[in-house]
């Protein structure tokens, strides 16, 4: 159990390396920015990938594995509900971070530092 934990952390924390290396925050604000945008760009999308993976399982178990068997069916019903859970726990998670980046303005820098020339700076 051991090794499997280390491995998973591990793997975790090689896969995020970049992720910490290739940051380039300054300032509260520039962390602030960082971490909402780890979570819209990484956690939320992996979580939905998860959630939908367990709805799928739980629709094979009920509908294909489970044809004559109400035990297995059970299982993919269950499967399916927690797969909707997760569904809408992420849309919930993922509506409260947009409200708090649009309120707070964390990582929404466009053009703040730009001159207010008139001039047009391109793409």
């Amino acid at each position: 159990m051991n090794k499997v934990l280390a491995l998973t952390t591990g793997t975790i924390a090689a896969l995020a390396l970049p992720l910490i290396s290739f940051a380039a925050v300054n300032d509260i604000t520039g962390v602030g920015g960082f971490i909402i945008d780890t979570i819209n760009n990484v956690l939320v999308p992996v979580l939905f990938a998860v959630a939908f993976i367990v709805f799928i399982w739980g629709v094979f178990q009920t509908f294909i594995f489970g044809a004559n068997n109400e035990d297995v069916k059970e299982k993919g019903k269950n499967l399916m509900l927690w797969g909707l859970i997760g569904f809408f726990v992420m849309v919930s998670v993922w509506g409260l971070v947009n409200i708090l980046t649009g309120s707070i303005q964390f990582g929404n820098k466009d053009n703040v530092d730009a001159p207010k020339t008139g001039v047009p700076l391109g793409g």
